[in-house]
């Protein structure tokens, strides 16, 4: 799209030269041609390194957008970023692209559906009903259990195990909010990478990232009925327990293991080799590694047991 296009879209003021934008992208990760926003003034400090051709910012945050960048001052750039993120979102299917690729020694069931661009390796067993979708790609000696669902774009490593009706790149939860009250999608337009021997189990959710990957490292254990957000980064070798889960944008660093029920807000970073007992809620970040965690405000897990003695005695 053009900058005048977006302009006009989101009801921007604008008479530069009209520039080509080919996509939208974080301010650290944006490129010459991408375009980026600013909703929170603690990203206000990423503006100046910025690549990015164009800002979409509010009146207070204009002042920052260094010269030979293009400032597209809106009321709610958060709102008008989620209304162009449909404009910048891939066709779901595309029958321009080439037919799916199958590797040697693959077994595709009958029942099974590759979307035109897809690829799958050598060795792989697909199973009936999975669904792989436009320019995804599977690895050698993977195994798709039914009802798997790959959504485009989406990328398993070799040697992975995805047991029956879980989900890899649906979209991230993810809206914006006007002052009204009223909800804006925002279009999740990038993806899944999971790396080799990573097994997943059943009924669990990936979801895709809004700008970039989620990414799930070499050697992750997942169980069934596990949801990770969008844009999060689960470490090499680390284990997720059922029904546990984590928000938008945490990163886990390797080897960390999370018991059934624990889960993890958004936008934390955890130290490798932590691990977190049933049910711990993690709402800060976890700078030393090695430690054990439990219960809800988390504490170090003797304190929690401890806390727990002395609860039965009070009641006793």
């Amino acid at each position: 799209m053009t900058l005048k296009k977006i302009a006009q879209i989101i009801g921007s003021e604008f008479n530069g030269d009209d520039l080509e934008i080919k996509g939208m992208n974080t301010l650290k990760d944006a490129q010459q041609n991408e375009l980026s926003f600013v909703s929170n003034s603690k990203y206000i400090k990423d503006i100046q390194n910025s690549n990015a051709t164009a800002i979409i910012v509010d009146e207070k945050t204009r002042e920052y957008v260094p010269d030979g960048c293009v400032a597209l001052v809106v009321e709610n750039p958060y709102w008008e970023m989620a209304i162009l993120s449909k404009y910048f979102a891939p066709a779901i299917e595309d029958n321009s692209l080439a037919e799916p690729i199958i590797g040697e020694g693959s077994k595709v069931s009958s029942q099974a559906e590759i979307a035109r661009g897809a690829v799958i390796g050598k060795n792989c067993t697909i199973l009936a009903h999975v669904y792989v979708g436009a320019n995804a790609v599977v690895g050698d000696n993977t195994i798709l259990y039914p009802s798997v669902i790959v959504y485009r774009d989406c990328k398993i490593g070799n040697d992975c195990m995805i047991h029956a009706n879980t989900t890899i790149g649906a979209d991230g939860f993810g809206f914006a909010t006007n002052k009204r009250g009223e909800h804006k999608k925002i279009y999740q337009n990038g993806n899944v990478v999971v790396e080799d021997d990573v097994e997943i189990g059943s009924n669990s959710c990936i979801d895709r990232a809004v700008f970039g990957s989620t990414l799930i490292k070499k050697g992750v254990r997942i169980d069934n009925l596990v949801q990770i957000g969008h844009n999060c980064e689960v470490g090499e070798y680390s284990v997720f327990v059922a029904q546990s889960g984590s928000a938008g944008s945490t990163k886990l660093g390797r080897n960390v293991v999370v018991g059934g029920q624990a889960a993890f807000a958004g936008h934390l970073k955890i130290a490798p080799f932590s691990t977190f007992a049933a049910r711990s809620g993690v709402t800060k970040n976890i700078t030393q590694s090695g430690k054990t965690f439990a219960g809800f405000p988390l504490m170090d897990h003797r304190l929690w047991l401890k806390l727990q003695i002395k609860i039965i005695k009070l009641l006793k």
